[in-house]
């Protein structure tokens, strides 16, 4: 007798020695939770997590949201039976195709039990063989293969395929990080791959309305939504720049524009960052993909804050982000036709390569700077998700 279970490996958390335990709690917390709606028992046995007694009906939702918890390497739909070697041999010739070549590849992980993984192929092979003398072996390029997983916990698992998930680190175990969140490509995607390595994620997001659209607004949302597939319990906060850049627009040069409003949105993130105890600040930019993206760009506006400001994507090129965008989901929206803060005012020649010295200088004839910065603080909107 045998029935369907849904084999979970976990990646990097092999390597963390005694720290083990704490990365593996959260991981399990988090696949509780991704599942709690869901009719299914969850075991959770030494390196290995199954899901156990559901419906048919429900098994592609369960994998499908098992690839979105970080700490997931992959899963395998697999079919259980017990130790007996006869209940073993007829569930293989059951599952193995009747025509073709096809080889059988054994992990036995229960080092008592009797046969060793080579003589589990051997045998099984043979009794495959047997059942459908139409088959032949191919160890090196078969067109089927059957993988057999003898466990300590009395059971032994067969399948045929293995999909790969999200992997990284257990979302929760590296820290909290404030991702700035625009309504472009390039965002969700950083946020998503500092996720990926277990930071969990608040997002802030910079409007300008009524220069921009409330859809803008809303596009944002949506993408927090997407990004909360992967990141439970994400929160988004809305400031809006609309004063402060019609203030930059009347008193400072048209080509500062922009390296004196990302300076401003640089100050905000950071008061927001430690007001939700948020240890880094994440964005979007890749090196020199636009005129805030250049390295001494970055330099200006970095000098506004004393925390980190992680850049996952400053290497990447724009193809390499859009295919991660396509897989997280996020690229339908974020090509969505809504402008951003950024478009507000833009100057014909914005500058490619700022100094702090020219900058500050133009910074000095905004009389109220710290007054645009608090008022900008104490009317953020916190976004229900």
């Amino acid at each position: 007798m045998s029935d369907n279970v849904i084999l979970i490996r976990f990646g990097e958390l092999y390597l963390k020695g005694k720290n083990k335990d704490y990365f593996e709690n959260i991981l399990k917390d988090n696949i509780r939770n991704k599942l709690a709606d869901l009719d299914c028992k969850l075991y959770f046995g030494r390196g290995r997590y199954v899901v156990k007694q559901y419906p048919q009906a429900i098994e592609s939702t369960i994998v499908s949201r098992l690839k979105q918890v970080f700490g997931v390497h992959s899963v395998s739909v697999a079919h259980r039976c017990g130790y007996e070697m006869d209940e073993i041999a007829a569930l293989a010739a059951e599952l193995t195709p009747d025509r073709g070549s096809f080889r059988v590849t054994a992990h036995r992980s229960y080092k008592k039990y009797p046969l060793d993984s080579l003589q589990i192929n051997m045998q099984l092979g043979e009794r495959i063989l047997q059942a459908k003398p139409q088959l032949t072996v191919d160890l090196h390029k078969p067109d089927y293969t059957l993988y057999v997983d003898v466990r300590e916990d009395g059971d032994v698992y067969l399948y045929d395929r293995t999909e790969r998930c999200s992997g990284g680190m257990p979302y929760g175990t590296g820290g909290k990080g404030l991702l700035l969140l625009s309504g472009g490509i390039d965002s969700p995607v950083a946020g998503y791959m500092l996720a990926k390595r277990g930071m969990s994620i608040t997002a802030l997001h910079f409007h300008s309305y009524p220069y921009t659209s409330q859809a803008a607004k809303e596009k944002a949302v949506k993408l927090a939504r997407i990004l909360g597939e992967y990141c439970p319990s994400i929160k988004l906060m809305c400031v809006s720049l609309t004063e402060i850049q019609e203030t930059i627009h009347k008193q400072c040069k048209p080509n500062y524009m922009i390296t004196l409003v990302r300076r401003f949105m640089m100050r905000i993130a950071q008061e927001v960052a430690k007001r939700n105890s948020c240890g880094c600040i994440i964005n979007g930019e890749s090196l020199g993909q636009v005129a805030s993206q250049t390295l001494e760009s970055i330099t200006v506006t970095n000098a506004v804050v004393d925390m980190p400001v992680f850049r996952p994507l400053i290497g990447m090129d724009k193809d390499e982000i859009i295919e991660i965008a396509q897989k997280i989901g996020s690229f339908e929206t974020s090509i969505e036709p809504f402008e951003d803060c950024c478009t507000v005012f833009l100057p014909e020649f914005p500058l490619i390569k700022p100094t702090v010295e020219k900058v500050e200088e133009q910074e000095s004839r905004i009389t109220d700077y710290n007054e645009l910065i608090e008022k900008a603080l104490e009317n953020i909107e916190l976004i229900e998700l």
